[in-house]
């Protein structure tokens, strides 16, 4: 039985799918401070599907690194690296998805559309763009100092050939 291509190593489809809802969720954390000072409802209205397609993304980038998880922790130096990878990966992903529920209610009940709501609500996306932010670089650490997920070749890189 062959190989299977690298593209379809498991602990692959974690990196392939973290990068879509970093960018989501930093654009819509972003469009929503914008929507502060804007009176144009598009800031508003795009960083509301923004944020709802980044909320869908992080919890499949948790799933992915969940899959990924069972792979390369057995390999890492030091896994405690990768647990606080992880559980800063739940808290953002919950950050989000309360600042969703959040979104849904503001737009659902009048009463509630309030100035310091939103105000609240972007300070807990940004606040939650963050601790996103050291999650990526924790999660840069794991691969580029203890090669977590990483196919290292041979020394004569025979397998090329």
């Amino acid at each position: 039985m062959t190989d299977l291509p690298e593209f379809w190593r498991t602990e692959v489809f974690h990196p392939l799918s973290v990068h879509f809802p970093i960018v989501l969720l930093l654009l819509a954390s972003l469009f929503k401070l914008i929507s502060l000072w804007s009176s144009k409802m598009t800031w508003d209205h795009g960083g509301r599907v923004l944020l709802f397609l980044g909320v869908i993304g992080v919890w499949i980038s948790i799933y992915t690194g969940d899959l990924a998880d069972g792979i390369v922790s057995r390999k890492l130096c030091d896994p405690t690296v990768l647990k606080e990878h992880e559980n800063l990966a739940y808290t953002t992903a919950w950050i989000f998805s309360i600042a969703l529920l959040i979104e849904i209610i503001i737009s659902k009940i009048d009463l509630f559309k309030t100035r310091v709501i939103s105000v609240l609500l972007v300070i807990l996306m940004l606040s939650g763009s963050v601790i996103m932010a050291y999650v990526g670089h924790l999660g840069a650490e794991l691969v580029y100092q203890q090669a977590a997920g990483v196919n290292i070749p041979s020394s004569d890189c025979a397998e090329f050939n």
